[in-house]
């Protein structure tokens, strides 16, 4: 099945397929009629503009800013500098290249006190919980979490998706091959494109055969993928859209902003970061997934402003 789809451009109203609600696009070719309707919401937001979803790591280990949360204190206290997010994803057990599997009670042990405490706090917006296990999952949202975020797709552990179904809770699915301490030797494919979309179909269409509802899918940028790779799936987001679904995109301070951008540090990564989640919202990109989320809902605002007339 070839997925590849010409770049969105602006159209006239009566002429364009609006995605996101955020812009109007047109595909030269065919379109499915999953183009044009709008995502439903998740946890009560609209998908008609693209949605700030903050990142707290409570991970010794994470490539950006592993070691940073180590208390629930510190934790509470990045949440409330994240204003502006729509959506705080907590990640106990780091995914970047090499990490080492943890075992499920340590994930729990840093994942559930977390968001407990942010709920503690008065912290009242959706929460995501970034894990692959469904044990964690199940702890994290009986202490609070909304959102499954599972990087493998429900692949690593056969009970998620059933976990997903029963709590009737939405669930992000990104592509990934492979173990994080493994993803990055070598990764190969013929249309890195058509290839994570065909995998994004067949986990979709597994989530749906298991009683999943709510859906989101995420190209998984930086998951077994090379520059040319990740640069590939960014030129070409807007296939996405043809799986009907929210799209996530998690590209923030990942190592080829740095290389592209001149950043070795993970922290020096902000205004690539930024520039690649703008791309992500002229893509149609419903939710964002970013360390920097004040900068980033500023960049937003003023692309929103010079975009679309308002009053």
């Amino acid at each position: 099945m070839r997925w590849r789809f010409p770049q969105p451009v602006l159209s006239p109203p009566d002429t364009a397929v609006p995605l996101a609600g955020s812009r109007f696009v047109r595909f030269e070719g065919d379109a499915s009629d999953d183009l044009s309707r709008l995502p439903a919401p998740i946890c009560g937001l609209s998908m008609d503009c693209p949605r700030i979803m903050g990142i707290l790591n409570v991970t010794p280990d994470s490539f950006s800013d592993g070691g940073d949360l180590a208390s629930v204190q510190q934790a509470v206290a990045r949440a409330r500098l994240m204003d502006a997010a729509d959506i705080l994803d907590i990640g106990g057990e780091s995914t970047r290249p090499g990490a080492q599997t943890v075992s499920v009670a340590e994930e729990i042990a840093r994942v559930a006190p977390a968001i407990r405490g942010l709920r503690d706090a008065g912290i009242t917006k959706p929460i995501s919980i970034d894990t692959r296990k469904a044990a964690v999952a199940e702890a994290a949202l009986d202490a609070g979490a909304d959102i499954v975020n599972d990087v493998t797709a429900f692949r690593y552990d056969p009970e998620m998706a059933d976990l997903v179904a029963e709590r009737g809770v939405p669930a992000c699915l990104m592509h990934s091959k492979d173990d994080p301490a493994t993803m990055q030797d070598n990764p190969t494919y013929a249309d890195v494109v058509a290839e994570v979309m065909d995998h994004l179909a067949e986990r979709v269409a597994f989530a749906r055969s298991r009683g999943v509802g709510q859906l989101i899918v995420d190209p998984g940028i930086g998951f077994a993928k090379t520059q040319a790779h990740n640069l590939d799936l960014l030129r070409h987001l807007s296939v996405l859209h043809g799986l009907g679904l929210p799209v996530l995109l998690g590209a923030s301070r990942k190592k080829f902003i740095g290389a592209i951008g001149g950043a070795t540090e993970a922290r020096d990564r902000m205004p690539g970061s930024v520039a690649v989640a703008l791309h992500g919202a002229a893509m149609g990109v419903q939710i964002l997934r970013v360390h920097d989320v004040a900068q980033t809902a500023q960049a937003l605002a003023l692309w929103k402003a010079m975009q679309f007339a308002t009053e």
